[in-house]
């Protein structure tokens, strides 16, 4: 038991998710520039999981996952992959402008 509940935490811990946040996102939408989305989704099946095997667990990932600590961390990964998605979008733009100018002569 205790070692479930212990991965149970890692797994939250390391999805770092806050349940409302994960309902209000949807993981094909085309304009997202959040690369966490997945994760959200993943860490929303884990708490349903072990929300309806046990509410007193589910509710302790609940709390969990809304400490500053991981908050705080989430909020950082989220800052950094949005700026890494923006670059990457940029490059993409610059390398389709290069294509169509030198090499297809447009």
């Amino acid at each position: 038991m205790l070692q479930s509940r212990a991965l149970v935490i890692v797994l939250i811990l390391l999805l770092s998710t806050t349940v409302p946040e994960v309902h209000s996102k949807s993981i094909f939408e085309r304009d997202r520039r959040d690369w966490l989305v997945i994760p959200d989704a993943i860490a929303a099946y884990i708490y349903e999981t072990v929300n309806k095997m046990s509410p007193k667990v589910g509710q302790f990932l609940a709390d969990a996952a809304q400490t500053p600590v991981v908050v705080v961390t989430r909020n950082f990964l989220i800052r950094e992959t949005t700026k890494l998605s923006i670059l990457a979008e940029q490059l993409m733009e610059k390398i389709k402008n290069l294509w169509y100018t030198k090499v297809l002569g447009y």
